[in-house]
């Protein structure tokens, strides 16, 4: 379940009766009393705190854990990638050989990582409407709480020292106020070579039975010493065995379950094919950049995998979205719930207009939708150098207005993260960026035409592919000291003769422009009216939903458990490592590496290696800690089946599983292959 690299804004509303095993909990909201009906367990505030202060978010994109005293963390190897991908050189390729350091010095510090462990979570709800009636117009109110908001932050980060985060819950039904611990200073320890790590690459992606050993060892240092976690997860002995109740927390992205009508087609129709496009547009570019081999392809590799991923994920989704047995469960779900208001005068005054609103509010946006979605959030996308200019443009502007006027990812509480991946000495590659930039202005003209006028001031009267290649040639942003001293002055990041600065301007203006459309229009009315629609929910069935996923702490829980596929096939619940062997052709993407065909008569070929479970799960989930209920690790997630692709928007459980590493095969693999005898008494094995 690699990083989603396009995230789509999904608003959400709280939802529908719960099937099976259906969840992705708040750690404040854990439904207790069902889990201990169903398999009598008792879960415990304690089991609960200890779950969430081991567990921890990398913010490359996924989920994670502490596993020894010594700060080891635990995580996907396609998490750390990144990570990964930058520590590595032509002469040292870490993504190709793999990583082990024997020794602490050895440990190699990530240039812009950032982990963090949850410590409190606060209801500020009240705080973040301050100020706002039901008189005040939509746009005026959605500006007063993204100001309230960054306000609240910023207290909390002066008070505490720490990351405050305030997240918007069912469409702005609720806000709670995140306080976290944050770590910069995180480490490489170990990662596997990427052919194992990925074994089977984009063909089996999101498919089981499965081989992978996608996992990683990083360690989280503070005043330059290990970090000493009160928490941590202790490594199962026995694994897991079918039916075998298990727990995964982490920070699952975004989810469009509890979404309207309206909605879903929107998805459908309007934003799924555009981001779909797009994935297209930058894999044909990456492969391209790939084809000479060599440098070209280590450079490439890590941002194709990332491409191709979210090119399966969203393809996948919006097959789910087109599905008319699923959206015959949603139209039902929404006509009961509007007949349920409808029945009473009173709830049909507050809340019958709501679902007409939301449909209006999509249908005045939907016209700009293609452009705010290409100049704001994909103007960013694959191109690392565009991305720093932006931000250095908007942090020199930002920062220069009153912290409840900006924009809000430039508040004064996210700046020191900000900072962290702007100043970052992680290497560029002028020809991939060539290649990528070049991709991002061929669907420019593909989706707004030549002869545009915002397109043709980005061009200037050249192909996609020479303007691409003229901003890359004239850009000085790899130099660290440049972009902080354009950064320190609005001035002179406004008037900078850098010509990826000089994209950055040109893009800027449309985007902030179709920015201000999008909040005006559609994200302030989504905020009233959605927020309504939970309260009808709330009136009628009471509040024992689950808020759509956003990148913050959840738990889920279910059983491992096999399946029968489409075709009748009974589809076990764990593979074993021998497995692994039968799938390997000696050519990529099933090719092994060579500790592994030299290790192949000292393993045991029973070993479970990959198995499934029933847990709700969904991206960002990545690198979640697989715990059974000793609170042990008995494995960690990095992917879903196919069959479970719709379940972003409707759970079911049938077909669909999660899919994990068996905390069994890591060990067997850290023994018997890498000989990793440091890490496995760490480990208590």
């Amino acid at each position: 379940m690699a990083r989603i690299l396009f995230a789509v804004a999904v608003l959400v509303l709280p939802g529908a009766a719960l099937r099976a095993d259906e969840g992705m909990w708040l750690v404040n909201g854990f439904p207790r009393a069902a889990v201990k009906a169903k398999y009598g367990f008792d879960v415990s505030g304690e089991f609960l705190d200890k779950i969430r202060l081991a567990s921890v978010r990398f913010n490359s994109g996924g989920s994670g854990s502490f596993l020894s005293p010594q700060g080891l963390l635990f995580t996907n190897h396609h998490v750390g990638a990144d990570c990964i991908q930058k520590l590595s050189t032509p002469e040292n390729d870490y993504m190709a050989r793999g990583f082990h350091a024997r020794r602490r010095d050895e440990e190699k510090r990530c240039p812009d990582l950032e982990v963090n462990v949850l410590l409190a979570v606060t209801s500020v709800t009240e705080k973040v409407n301050e100020g706002i009636s039901a008189a005040t117009p939509a746009a005026q109110a959605n500006q007063k709480r993204k100001a309230n908001m960054s306000r609240l932050e910023q207290e909390c980060a002066s008070r505490t020292g720490r990351r405050c985060d305030a997240v918007s819950l069912f469409a702005g039904g609720q806000y709670h106020l995140y306080e976290y611990k944050k770590y910069t200073d995180v480490r490489l320890v170990f990662a596997p070579e990427s052919s194992v790590a990925a074994f089977g690459g984009d063909p089996d992606n999101f498919t089981y039975p499965r081989y992978c050993l996608d996992f990683a060892l990083f360690r989280a240092y503070e005043n330059g010493a290990p970090v000493k976690p009160d928490h941590y997860f202790p490594w199962s002995r026995r694994g897991v065995r079918e039916g075998d109740l298990t727990f995964v927390p982490g920070n699952p992205g975004t989810t469009g379950r509890l979404a309207t009508v309206a909605e879903w087609t929107y998805l459908r129709e309007v934003s799924y094919p555009l981001t779909i496009q797009a994935l297209k547009e930058y894999e044909r570019a990456i492969l391209g950049h790939m084809a000479g081999g060599g440098e070209r392809a280590r450079q490439g590799g890590e941002l194709l995998q990332d491409v191709q991923n979210s090119l399966k994920a969203y393809t996948g989704f919006l097959a789910g979205l087109r599905d008319p047995k699923l959206q015959a469960v949603k139209n039902e779900e929404e006509r009961r719930l509007r007949a349920a208001v409808n029945d009473d005068p009173r709830k049909r005054l507050e809340f019958g207009a709501v679902w007409d609103e939301i449909a209006a509010a999509y249908a005045e946006y939907t016209p700009f939708a293609a452009r705010y979605t290409l100049f704001e959030p994909y103007a960013l996308r694959a191109s690392s150098m565009l991305t720093l200019a932006r931000k250095i443009l908007r942090y020199a502007e930002e920062r220069a207005k009153p912290d409840g006027q900006r924009l809000r990812e430039y508040s004064q509480a996210g700046l020191p993260s900000l900072e962290q991946a702007l100043y970052s000495d992680a290497p560029l590659y002028p020809e991939l960026e060539t290649a990528v930039l070049g991709a991002f202005f061929r669907l420019l003209v593909d989706r707004l035409g030549a002869a545009d006028p915002e397109v043709r001031a980005v061009l200037q009267g050249r192909t996609p592919e020479q303007a691409a290649d003229a901003y890359v040639r004239g850009t000085r942003l790899a130099d660290v000291g440049e972009r902080k001293r354009l950064a320190a002055s609005a001035r002179d990041a406004r008037n900078a003769t850098d010509t990826m600065m000089e994209l950055a301007r040109l893009l800027d203006g449309p985007a902030r422009k179709y920015r201000a459309i999008y909040e005006d229009k559609l994200q302030a009315v989504m905020v009233r009216s959605a927020s309504k629609v939970a309260q009808a929910r709330f009136a009628i069935r009471g509040d024992e939903d689950y808020p759509d996923a956003t990148f913050t702490f959840r738990i889920a829980f279910g059983p491992v458990r096999g399946y029968t596929d489409e075709a009748g096939r009974a589809v076990p619940y764990a593979t074993v490592i021998g497995g692994l062997f039968r799938r390997a052709t000696g050519k990529d993407p099933f090719a092994l590496p060579p500790s592994w065909l030299s290790a192949r008569s000292r393993l045991n070929h029973r070993t479970p290696y990959n198995f499934v479970t029933t847990n709700d799960t969904h991206g960002g989930n990545s690198g979640s800690p697989t715990l059974n209920t000793r609170g042990e690790i008995v494995g960690i997630l990095f992917d879903g089946n196919l069959e479970g692709l719709p379940n972003r928007f409707v759970y079911t459980d049938s077909r669909a599983r999660s899919v994990h590493v068996s905390s069994e095969g890591i060990a067997e693999a850290l023994r018997k292959v890498y000989r990793a005898r440091e890490i496995l008494a760490e480990l208590g094995l």
